[in-house]
């Protein structure tokens, strides 16, 4: 919410600096976003007069004005519509800077007419939102004077950013009542005039007008009343530079006033031409279907769920959010309605949000105005319409009721200093909260009308915190304890962040899907449980619970190769959904990769292939506490892996901890990737529980270490594997390391069969190996590898 300084100066007394003023609304909750001074950047642009428009010899919409300058007559080229001889304008004189754009004005040739400056329009200005045509200024504007002594430029323009629950603030007098309390002043309350006319029978003009309420839902009460006679012209320049600085534009004296309540009061009001309305006012639903033409130029459908404000035939406006453009007041208007109600602020957020409207009336309705102020603006407002436009009123008339106040909350202020960790006097507590606008009776506090946000003790204590001042709370340190606090996270969590941490170690980017996928993919990702399929999807594309990661990885892969990445990987750690039974739920640890195993280099590694996706798992199984040496490799792969090329890590013949490989090509089809993917997923509920005995010391041996090779000729289907595993028993005592360094088959090797060369490095704790002992353990290792089917070559 923007207003000017000089109107919140309306209300508060003070002689505080800006500064200080600002710094202290942002310290009691209201934050100030920014601070705009105008006079600076638009001293440049001046009072000018246009003498003679004619029409442009070379283009339809343009004009060449004549224009009376400090300087002299100008000559200037302008496409607004309202250019026309006789009224002041805001003129940027070549080598004036635009504010909005930064454009310098230069003297132009615009379709062979020369042009010496430039007419402003608000939107260029800054000033608003309008750009239908250039400013006009007031008539009894002297020219060649700043536009910022014109308008009220010099009056700093604070922009608040008001929370939900703080509907009382988006008024000045809100935050007025605000600083006040908090000692930046004194608070001035606008004083209240008596109702207009006092109540009497046989009144000159008593309720010409019914006002029924039908849905009771949408609106709570409806003051309304009938001013006869008044004369709408500009309405006064104090009140047109206090709507311009907010960035309202002025329209004329009656509208101009309803704009000054909504930003002054926070409380939004509407007139009503009435000689366009025909019948009553009628407070309905709308009927599905029903048009409305609305003050911002738009036409709007309307449904049965939107609260209508309608006379006798027709919708003359959406209650709480903006009025018609058919009943709205003109120049020519001599009787008026005026409206001041009280709408629901759900049912206003949802037809607000709905129809896609934004406006004052909503943000305010939204938050809640307050129902005490009703009457009051009712006097008010129609005080200050008879003051400016004259007329004579009737009585008003409510339909509906007003709200009572809510009921009083206990007072404690040693609660309020226990909540708070503060030690404030009780005396200094309730001096806050009056001046807030609460009352005491007892030990109650009585809430005012406009804090729909108290309604607990701890409002309370939050009232006297903020205005005390948050960083006045004194730091108090924790006590400490005498026993040891238990871990903050469970094995579980600390295994999937040790997880997480290794795949982005590795390269990995990690990612975010949702929980969700198409029937289509779920299937093919064996996702077969009715159950799982969303009755309220948010899309066909997301209308079943995900039973794998790897789908929303792989989309997130084409949106990055359609750009030209086509070197990437990525990971992602979450559930995944098999049932809908308490163990059918999983924390998965997926990953996927594509391209070259790095960045294009002279020094080429290739293309990635399985074997790295199976060092992901490794590295990640270890992070988590399994050494993948004493798992189990099968190609029991699932059916969305290539058959030939992956494979599956288990602990045990049931317990799969991870499954790795290139993805089968059909089902990547089905995805629309039209590249090889190497995946992995990594079942983390699947992983043993860590072993709370303790870690043995790290034994090393001070002798030499003895490396053997050994080639051996196996058929070509026997997983490497099972000839590591048989090699390493052996003899364990000796045996440090088994690795396998080169595969080999071709010439030399008959057909179906296979050469594997393994490294095995030998070595002694407490002796250096003697020839014999490394022959000894030689021959045993040919002989286990004999066992499972190996020949030395």
């Amino acid at each position: 919410m923007k207003f000017p300084l000089s109107l919140l100066k309306r209300f508060l007394i003070t002689d505080a600096l800006l500064d200080d003023i600002a710094a202290k609304l942002t310290a009691i909750g209201l934050e100030v976003e920014s601070i705009e001074d105008k006079s600076e950047s638009l001293k440049a642009f001046v009072v000018a007069e246009i003498i003679e428009a004619t029409k442009h010899p070379q283009a339809d919409k343009l004009q060449v004005c004549k224009v009376r300058a400090a300087q002299g007559e100008l000559q200037i080229v302008c496409g607004a519509p309202n250019a026309r001889a006789g009224i002041k304008v805001a003129l940027a004189n070549i080598g004036s800077i635009i504010p909005t754009n930064g454009m310098e004005i230069k003297k132009a040739n615009v379709r062979s007419v020369e042009s010496q400056g430039m007419l402003c329009s608000a939107r260029e200005l800054g000033l608003g939102d309008d750009h239908a045509g250039i400013i006009e200024l007031p008539t009894d504007a002297k020219i060649g004077v700043s536009i910022v002594e014109v308008l009220g430029l010099g009056d700093p323009v604070i922009d608040l950013n008001v929370t939900a629950n703080r509907g009382d603030c988006m008024g000045v007098l809100g935050v007025a009542r605000d600083l006040a309390a908090a000692g930046m002043g004194a608070l001035k309350p606008p004083c209240v005039p008596p109702l207009y006319p006092p109540p009497q029978a046989g009144g000159a003009n008593p309720r010409p007008i019914s006002i029924t309420i039908e849905d009771t839902d949408g609106c709570y009460a409806f003051l309304g009343r009938v001013i006869k006679g008044v004369k709408n012209g500009p309405s006064p320049d104090w009140m047109q530079k206090i709507l311009t600085a907010a960035g309202m534009r002025p329209i004329s004296t009656l509208v101009d006033i309803t704009n000054y309540f909504s930003l002054a009061f926070g409380r939004p009001l509407h007139v009503y031409d009435l000689a366009k309305l025909d019948g009553g006012i009628v407070v309905r639903k709308g009927k599905d279907g029903e048009k409305l033409e609305a003050l911002n130029e738009k036409s709007y459908t309307l449904r049965a769920t939107d609260c209508v404000i309608a006379d006798g035939k027709k919708a003359l406006g959406l209650g709480g959010i903006m009025g018609g453009s058919f009943s709205g007041v003109t120049e020519t208007t001599k009787d008026v309605l005026l409206e001041i109600a009280l709408f629901n602020p759900l049912a206003i957020a949802q037809s607000g949000r709905e129809l896609q409207i934004e406006s004052d009336a909503r943000q305010r309705f939204e938050r809640g105005v307050d129902a005490g102020f009703l009457e009051i603006a009712d006097a008010r407002a129609t005080e200050m319409i008879l003051e400016l436009c004259g007329g004579e009123a009737s009585e008003t008339l409510l339909a509906g009721k007003i709200p009572a106040a809510v009921a009083p909350i206990a007072f404690d202020a040693k609660a309020v200093n226990a909540l708070g960790g503060t030690n404030i006097a009780e005396t200094k507590q309730k001096e806050i909260l009056t001046a807030l606008g609460f009352t005491f009776a007892g030990n109650n506090v009585n809430v005012p009308t406009w804090r729909h946000d108290v309604s607990q003790p701890a409002d309370l204590a939050e009232e006297v915190l903020r205005i005390v001042g948050y960083d006045l709370i004194p730091t108090v340190s924790l006590p400490k304890r005498a026993d040891v606090s238990r871990p903050a996270l469970t094995d579980q969590q600390t295994r999937v962040c040790a997880v997480r941490r290794t795949l982005s170690s590795r390269g990995l980017h990690e990612t975010y899907g949702w929980g969700f996928v198409s029937e289509k993919q779920a299937a093919s990702f064996g996702g077969q449980a009715p159950a799982l399929k969303l009755v309220n999807p948010i899309s066909e594309e997301l209308s079943v619970m995900r039973p794998s990661l790897l789908p929303h990885l792989i989309a997130a892969l084409n949106a990055n190769t359609a750009r030209g990445n086509d070197t990437l990987g990525l990971f992602e750690v979450g559930a995944t959904f098999e049932n809908v039974t308490p163990t059918g739920q999983h924390t998965i640890a997926a990953g996927v990769r594509i391209g070259l195993k790095s960045e294009l280099h002279w020094h080429d590694k290739g293309n990635t292939d399985v074997f790295d996706v199976k060092a992901d798992v490794a590295a990640a199984l270890a992070a988590a506490g399994v050494d993948i040496s004493k798992c189990q490799i099968e190609r029991t792969a699932p059916a969305w892996y290539h058959p030939g090329k992956s494979g599956v890590v288990k602990l045990g013949p049931k317990n799969t901890l991870a499954v790795f490989g290139e993805l089968h090509p059909a089902v990547l089809k089905q995805l629309d990737c039209d590249v090889p993917v190497l995946a992995f997923e990594i079942m983390l509920d699947a992983i043993p529980a860590a072993k709370t005995a303790k870690r043995k010391a790290l034994k090393t041996s001070d002798f030499q270490p003895v490396r053997r090779d050994f080639a051996f000729v196996v058929d070509a289907k026997t997983p490497a594997a099972d000839l590591i595993k048989a090699v390493s028993g052996a003899e364990k005592a000796l045996t440090r390391d088994v690795t396998i360094f080169d595969v080999y088959e071709g010439k030399g090797v008959a057909e179906g069969k296979k050469s594997i060369a393994l490294a095995v490095t030998l070595q002694a704790d407490d002796r250096t190996l003697v020839d014999a002992e490394i022959e000894k353990t030689a021959q045993a290792v040919i002989a286990a590898a004999t066992k499972v089917g190996a020949t030395l070559r």
